[in-house]
């Protein structure tokens, strides 16, 4: 939305998405352990490809690079991107690994806990020499996430990608998503997270990742620019339902999230990613505009919003016309 109140055009401009794509299994009833669960619904998931989804509904143009297993999950993943309307071409299948597992357990207030199966998967043995260089030098925006950055071949390959879209002048967008038990140590994730920190010119993390890489429990302004550098064009903070917070090298403030009633937050974090994405693509001077960018956020907002309140990631994310009927509603 620009600031007379009229809806920015959702851009025509590829946006790859980089990384992991998985298997969600989601307990049938929530607010139970994974052992108490009576059963398990398998969902879509993996952030990189939930954001390349989310723009794809919205309108926009998307692409998905990263590997699944050549067995039934891998390619039902990959038809699952090619339904939603997300370019395939930089899909790789690896004949000797599995499509990578979580299963998710759903706590009675809608947040989740994780426990992964990848011994290993897939997506970490994609190779640089596997990267769709091709289709990567012909977007406007990179988005990638940090799981990829835990072992080798995918770290090399993640930080190939990276610099022939920085080369290529793509807007490099990263949000972290923070997944813990994949890690080795917390220490080490905070190192790996922040090895390519500079590199990017879009940054979001959450109210938990910002307490995470900063070591501070304040999730005050000063707290925020920490982490700021010099190269940064924005740096966003998400709250939850407290809406969002935004820095850029002149101007900083905040948007309130919509009211909605919470099932469950996955993906929550990657709709609001992928709108605010698809709504800067083609006019970077949005990041520039405060009054232009609070209205791209409020958007992302309510994208956000809408996916919490129906269970899994895909199913979950909204139309442009869902969001712009909870914002007149919410207005």
């Amino acid at each position: 939305m620009a600031s007379n109140g009229v809806v920015e055009k959702t851009g025509a401009g590829l946006i790859v998405s980089f990384g992991e794509m998985l298997i969600d299994f989601v307990p049938t009833v929530s607010g139970v352990s994974l052992a108490e669960a009576p059963g398990f619904l398998k969902a879509p998931g993996g952030a990189p490809a939930n954001v390349a989804i989310a723009v794809s509904r919205l309108g926009g143009k998307s692409a998905f690079v990263g590997k699944l297993g050549d067995d039934e999950f891998g390619h039902m993943l990959a038809g699952i991107l090619r339904e939603n309307g997300v370019v395939d071409e930089g899909i790789n299948f690896d004949k000797g690994a599995r499509t990578a597992l979580a299963f998710v357990t759903l706590r009675a207030d809608g947040e989740r806990e994780f426990m992964f199966y990848r011994n290993p998967s897939a997506d970490m043995l994609l190779t640089p020499d596997e990267l769709n260089l091709d289709l990567i030098r012909s977007a406007k925006v990179f988005h990638y996430g940090s799981i990829s950055l835990i072992v080798e071949p995918c770290r090399t390959a993640h930080l190939k990608a990276m610099e022939v879209a920085k080369d290529a002048g793509l807007l490099l967008s990263y949000d972290p998503n923070l997944r813990l038990p994949l890690w080795p140590s917390p220490e080490e994730a905070r190192e790996q997270i922040k090895s390519i920190w500079d590199k990017a010119d879009l940054i979001k993390v959450s109210d938990v990742e910002l307490e995470f890489l900063t070591g501070s429990n304040k999730l005050d302004d000063e707290s925020a620019l920490s982490l700021w550098h010099p190269n940064l064009k924005l740096l966003l903070v998400t709250l939850g339902d407290l809406g969002c917070r935004y820095y850029t090298k002149n101007f900083h403030g905040e948007v309130k999230a919509f009211r909605v009633n919470t099932v469950d937050t996955t993906g929550a974090g990657d709709s609001f990613v992928g709108a605010l994405l698809c709504k800067i693509v083609d006019d970077q001077s949005i990041l520039e505009d405060e009054p232009r960018l609070r209205a791209v956020l409020k958007f992302a907002n309510a994208c956000g919003a809408i996916t919490t309140t129906k269970k899994g990631a895909i199913p979950a994310l909204p139309t442009e016309s869902d969001a712009l009927s909870l914002i007149k509603g919410g207005a």
